[in-house]
């Protein structure tokens, strides 16, 4: 059995082309097998927390030597890395905001991007821990095209990923949608063309 990880970082609920394409994605890979459990992760509707003075000093702390207090700010970002954990396949939804990802998309990444759980430094350098993933980005913008020098969203989720260990990431972009009124056909049909090459 394998499990799907579903993240929606739209602030957007009705009328969201990444809730749209990322739910129909996650059909298309139930109707294949690819998973037989799905985790939904809104973060618009349970936005993750955002780093303090305190959630940082926890981190650092051993956790053999973590205090009760420590444990509990560190909670959150616990509960998020045990779904990475346990998803073979993550789906993010990515709404372009401003040239970049949402608030609510870094914060998630700020709690799970934690050294000793989700990689770590070796004398060759950081290996991330979370290995033998596959992720989709599916991406929405109004007018940035992804991949230009302007799209300062999937390049830094393709990083962020992989410096945590998961390098397998595919893009499903719906982009300049307010340029090109097919945009979201043409995504629609990028995850068709993945269930028939399955």
């Amino acid at each position: 059995m394998t499990n799907i990880l579903r993240i929606d970082a739209s602030a957007r609920n009705d009328g969201s082309t990444t809730r749209q394409l990322a739910g129909h994605l996650v059909n298309h890979l139930l109707e294949q097998g690819y998973g037989a459990k799905v985790v939904h992760r809104d973060l618009a509707l349970t936005p993750p927390a955002l780093l303090t003075e305190g959630w940082v000093g926890a981190n650092f702390t051993d956790e053999a030597d973590r205090s009760d207090d420590q444990k509990a700010l560190l909670a959150g970002s616990d509960e998020l890395i045990a779904e990475l954990e346990a998803a073979d396949t993550i789906v993010i939804g990515v709404p372009v905001y401003n040239f970049a990802i949402p608030a609510s998309l870094k914060a998630w990444i700020d709690l799970i991007a934690r050294a000793r759980r989700t990689f770590r430094y070796t004398e060759a350098g950081p290996e991330g821990l979370l290995k033998g993933k596959k992720a989709y980005l599916v991406v929405a913008s109004g007018g940035v095209p992804v991949g230009s020098d302007y799209d300062f969203a999937t390049g830094y989720l393709r990083h962020v990923l992989g410096f945590v260990g998961i390098t397998d990431v595919t893009i499903i972009a719906a982009d300049q949608q307010m340029m090109d009124g097919e945009a979201l056909n043409r995504a629609t049909a990028a995850i068709g063309e993945l269930k028939q090459a399955a």
